[in-house]
């Protein structure tokens, strides 16, 4: 949620805001309507209600026609109050519903534009060079034993699959590295809960034009997340926080229904309704934050140092940012099957705008309380898999162990083929 007081100082950054998402800059004009009218319903009501009580004392003093003369008005006069109250509460209420289909404010440099506007900030690594026809991810799960999709499908449904043997062993490998680099580097590590209440799922911000994507529960009114980010972000709603910055690091399954992507990757665990994901997790203050985004990002590109993936950095357009962000990195690593690269890991700084919907504060030098700034960044997930079975795989099918994920696999350097 957008701070009201930063959108009467300095409208015009909103609306260009809006106008580089590609959202309608209209919305600025009725925000601050809706904001002076209620300033206005909410200042007669508090007038009123003075005279109210400072009447009371007069009426008290009164006798006899007087008296009734003035618990006539005292009667008109409640009335008032409370039709001004009334009005006062339904353009809050209004205003607060409209605030809510309003996204963060961009940071200072992020792109303009739509999906396709990215800006590639580096390469890193080259992609391989094979004297072969590399096989794709899941022809190579398949020699493995490590992926089932089509016992997937029967049991589940599209989009859904089974990690066996290598694969499972895989995936723990890949998951406790990235634990343990967080770890290391002074996260502390959780296991939130998958099943999370509407005011955490709406406070995040993935009710509003994502909300096909969430899995609900409607006899429990609960909605399984996509992410750990959700929990992670309401872990300290309605909080007074200090310390900051407060760096967690969360283990979960995901769950997304993927509407709207009818068609797009159906052929192995590139779209999926269900993956594992380690993801950091910061709160800490709004003028550290860019900072704490850069940190992030450089802990990301460590991960796949470490599991020795060629990829690129974008800087991603403001139309393709989530309604919470204010600017988002991805990581994508090359996919040689498809000649491309593909997003593995993803950073966002939302700024003040999960904090003031879920009422996380810090106190200032000055002892007042201010929202803290949240973000979050993705540090290994079971995409992953794809990326270090395509680009580590050899001419019989077989596929080299990263270094730094042999000894999570008993030493083992090499997976080969089982059928």
């Amino acid at each position: 949620m957008i701070d009201l007081r930063a959108l009467r100082e300095d409208p015009e950054r909103l609306r260009a805001s809006q106008r580089a998402r590609g959202e309608d800059e209209a919305v600025v004009d009725r925000l601050i309507d809706l904001d002076e009218r209620r300033r206005s319903a909410l200042s007669r009501f508090e007038s009123l209600r003075a005279e109210q009580k400072s009447f009371g004392k007069s009426v008290s003093k009164a006798k006899g026609p007087e008296r009734e003369a003035l618990l006539a008005r005292a009667k008109e006069l409640a009335q008032q109050v409370k039709q001004a109250e009334a009005e006062a509460d339904r353009l809050e209420g209004e205003l607060a519903e409209l605030l809510k289909t309003v996204p963060n404010i961009i940071e200072d440099g992020a792109p303009a534009g739509g999906e396709q506007d990215y800006v590639v900030l580096e390469h890193v690594g080259e992609p391989p060079s094979f004297d072969f026809t590399p096989r794709d991810h899941l022809e190579l799960g398949e020699l493995l034993g490590a992926i089932d999709t089509e016992r997937g499908a029967k049991v589940s449904g599209a989009r859904f699959y089974y990690l066996t043997g290598v694969g499972t062993r895989l995936q723990l490998a890949l998951l406790n590295l990235a634990m343990d680099q967080a770890i290391e580097a002074g996260f502390v590590p959780m296991y939130p809960p998958l099943l999370v209440k509407p005011e955490a799922m709406d406070g995040t911000g993935f009710l509003g034009a994502h909300a096909a994507e969430v899995y609900r529960l409607p006899d429990d009114d609960l909605y399984l997340v996509g992410t750990s980010e959700v929990p992670l972000a309401a872990y300290h709603m309605d909080e007074i926080i200090d310390d900051l910055p407060r760096r967690y690091v969360a283990w979960s399954s995901c769950f997304r229904r993927e509407a709207g992507s009818y068609g797009k990757d159906t052929r192995g665990i590139i779209r999926v309704h269900q993956f594992d994901k380690v993801e950091m997790f910061s709160y800490c203050t709004l003028e550290d934050s860019h900072e704490e985004h850069l940190r992030l990002l450089e802990w990301e590109k460590q991960m796949l140092a470490k599991v020795e993936l060629p990829y690129r950095v974008i800087d991603v357009a403001a139309g393709d940012l989530g309604a919470s962000a204010a600017r988002k990195y991805d990581c994508e690593a090359w996919i040689p099957s498809q000649n491309t690269y593909r997003e593995v890991t993803s950073t966002s700084n939302c700024t003040e705008f999960q904090a003031r919907r879920l009422s996380v504060r810090h106190r200032d030098d000055s002892g007042k309380t201010r929202p803290v700034a949240t973000l979050n960044g993705t540090l290994a997930t079971t995409r992953w898999i794809v990326a270090i079975l395509e680009n580590h795989q050899l001419a019989d099918g077989s596929v080299r162990v990263p270094k730094a994920l042999q000894p999570y696999l008993g030493g083992q350097e090499v997976l080969e083929p089982v059928r």
